[in-house]
C-alpha cells in the first residue's frame, strides 16, 4: 500500500488536527473506560458484599484478591502487549495477516492459561512466605481453587478485548462488560451469604460468581467473532495454522517483559497487602478499601493509555510518525489533567468515599485515613500508566521493567517495610497501612517521570 508523504501542517489544520486527535483519543477512551468501570464493579461488589457478610471475609478477600491479581494481570499484561502489533497491521492495511496473527496468538493464550492455573491451585509457598495467618489461609486457597478454572475464559475475554481495541472498535466488549455486572453482583451475593439451596461461602461464593460470568463473556465473544460484519475483513474464524515458532517469539519478546512489568507493579500491592494482613483483620480491611478505590480511579488512566496506544500504532504502521509523536503528546496531556482533579477528589472526600464501602465504623475510620495517600498515588499511578501503553507502541517493554523493579521493589515496598514495622531512622514503627501507601506513593511518582521522558525521547527519535 502506498504511504502519504508527510507534509507541514498549516496552522489552522494543525489546531483541527489537534482537536480532532483529542476527540478520537476520548471517545475510544470513553468507551474503554465504561467497560474498564463495568469490569471493576466485578471487584468492587465482591469488596462491598464480603465487608458486609464479616470483617474475617472481607480480610480473607484482600489476601486472595492480592495473589489472583498477580497471577491474573500479569498474563492479561501478555496478551495485552499485542494490541500495537494488531493496530500497526490495520494501519498499513494487511488486514489477512492481521486474521492470521490473531490465530497465532491462541497458542499464547493456552500457554498462558496453564501457568496461571497452577500457581493459583498451589499458592501455598506464597501464602506461607507472606506469613498469612493461619485463620485467613484456608479461605483464601478455597477462593484461589475456583479463580484457577475462571483464569482460562478471563484471558479469553482479554484477548477479545485487545482485538478490539487494536481495531478502534471497543463498543462490543464495552456492551458485554456492562452487562455482565448485574449477574455478576446479584451471583456474588447469593453465592456469599447463600439461600436457594445453596450454602453460604463466604469469599469463594465471589469466586465462583466470577467463574459463571466469564465463562458467559467467553461464550459471547465467540459468537461476536463467528456472526459480526466487523470481523469479516480478516478472515479471523478459520482453522488455526500450526505454531509459527517465529512469530510467537516475537508476540513473547513483546509481551514477556510487558507483563513482567505488569507483574513488578501488581506485586507491590501484593505484598502491600500480604504484609499489611500481618498487622490484623483491620488493617487488612482498610487496605482493601483503599486498594479498591486506587483500582477504580486508575481505570481513567488505563482507558486513556489504551487509546492512545492504538492511535499512535495506527499511525506508525501507517508511516506517519508525526501523527504518532501528536497521538502521544494528547494522550499524555490529557491524562495529566484527569489525574490532577481526581486525586484532588479523593483527597477531599476521604471520608465519605470510605463510608461508601463499609458500614463499620473503625474500617472506614482507617480506610479514610489511607486515602490521603492513595490521591498522591494516583498521580504517579496515571503518568505511568499512560506511559507504558505508549512505550509499547515504540516496541519498547524492557526499559520499564527495569525502572519498576528498581522503583517499586527496590524502594517503594523496603521503605514501606521499615516505616510499618521496623522503623526508618527518626520514624518508630508506625505500625500502619499508611506506611506502605506513603512510600510506595513516592516509587510510582518517579516510576511515572521516568516513563514520560523515556516516551518522549522514543517519540522524537521515531522519524
Amino acid at each position: 500500500m502506498a504511504r502519504a508523504p508527510e507534509c507541514p501542517a498549516r496552522p489552522a489544520n494543525a489546531a483541527r488536527s489537534r482537536g480532532g486527535e483529542l476527540a478520537a483519543i476520548a471517545r475510544h477512551a470513553a468507551v474503554v473506560l465504561a467497560g474498564q468501570l463495568a469490569a471493576v464493579a466485578f471487584g468492587l461488589a465482591d469488596t462491598l458484599i464480603a465487608g458486609r457478610y464479616s470483617q474475617d471475609a472481607l480480610a480473607a478477600l484482600s489476601v486472595s484478591v492480592a495473589v489472583y491479581v498477580t497471577v491474573q494481570v500479569g498474563l492479561m499484561g501478555l496478551l495485552q502487549a499485542l494490541l500495537p502489533v494488531w493496530a500497526e497491521l490495520r494501519g498499513a492495511g494487511r488486514l489477512r495477516q492481521l486474521g492470521q496473527s490473531v490465530r497465532q496468538s491462541l497458542y499464547l493464550l493456552a500457554a498462558a492459561s496453564a501457568l496461571g492455573m497452577a500457581v493459583l491451585l498451589m499458592p501455598g509457598p506464597l501464602l506461607d512466605a507472606a506469613q498469612v495467618p493461619e485463620a485467613l489461609q484456608a479461605e483464601a486457597r478455597r477462593y484461589l481453587a475456583v479463580q484457577a478454572w475462571a483464569l482460562p475464559p478471563a484471558l479469553f475475554f482479554r484477548l477479545y478485548s485487545t482485538l478490539n481495541q487494536s481495531l478502534g472498535q471497543p463498543r462490543l466488549v464495552t456492551a458485554l462488560q456492562i452487562g455482565a455486572v448485574l449477574p455478576k453482583a446479584a451471583l456474588s451475593a447469593w453465592f456469599t451469604f447463600g439461600g436457594l439451596g445453596v450454602p453460604a461461602q463466604g469469599a469463594a461464593g465471589c469466586a465462583w460468581a466470577t467463574l459463571a460470568v466469564y465463562a458467559g463473556l467467553m461464550l459471547a465473544a465467540l459468537a461476536l467473532l463467528r456472526g459480526r460484519p466487523l470481523y469479516a475483513p480478516y478472515a479471523i474464524w478459520q482453522k488455526p495454522e500450526r505454531p509459527d515458532w517465529r512469530q510467537l517469539a516475537a508476540f513473547l519478546r513483546l509481551g514477556v517483559p510487558a507483563a513482567l512489568a505488569v507483574v513488578v507493579e501488581v506485586t507491590s500491592f501484593t505484598f502491600m497487602a500480604l504484609l499489611v494482613a500481618r498487622l490484623g483483620a483491620l488493617a487488612a480491611a482498610s487496605h482493601q478499601i483503599a486498594a479498591s478505590v486506587a483500582t477504580v480511579v486508575f481505570m481513567a488512566p488505563l482507558a486513556l493509555g489504551i487509546a492512545a496506544s492504538a492511535r499512535i500504532s495506527h499511525w506508525l504502521g501507517a508511516g506517519q510518525p508525526a501523527r504518532a509523536r501528536h497521538a502521544a503528546a494528547v494522550g499524555m496531556a490529557a491524562t495529566a489533567v484527569l489525574a490532577a482533579c481526581t486525586a484532588s477528589l479523593i483527597a477531599l472526600a476521604a471520608g465519605p468515599i470510605a463510608r461508601l464501602y463499609v458500614g463499620d465504623a473503625a474500617i472506614a475510620a482507617a480506610a479514610a485515613a489511607l486515602l490521603p495517600a492513595v490521591a498522591a498515588y494516583h498521580l504517579g499511578d496515571a503518568l505511568q500508566a499512560a506511559s507504558l501503553f505508549a512505550l509499547r507502541s515504540y516496541r519498547i517493554t524492557t526499559l520499564p521493567f527495569v525502572i519498576y523493579a528498581v522503583l517499586l521493589w527496590g524502594l517503594g515496598l523496603p521503605v514501606g517495610h521499615a516505616l510499618a514495622f521496623t522503623g526508618l531512622g527518626p520514624w518508630p514503627a508506625w505500625r500502619s497501612p499508611l506506611a506502605f501507601w506513603c512510600a510506595i506513593a513516592l516509587a510510582q511518582g518517579l516510576a511515572g517521570l521516568t516513563l514520560a521522558a523515556a516516551l518522549w525521547r522514543a517519540a522524537l527519535k521515531k522519524r
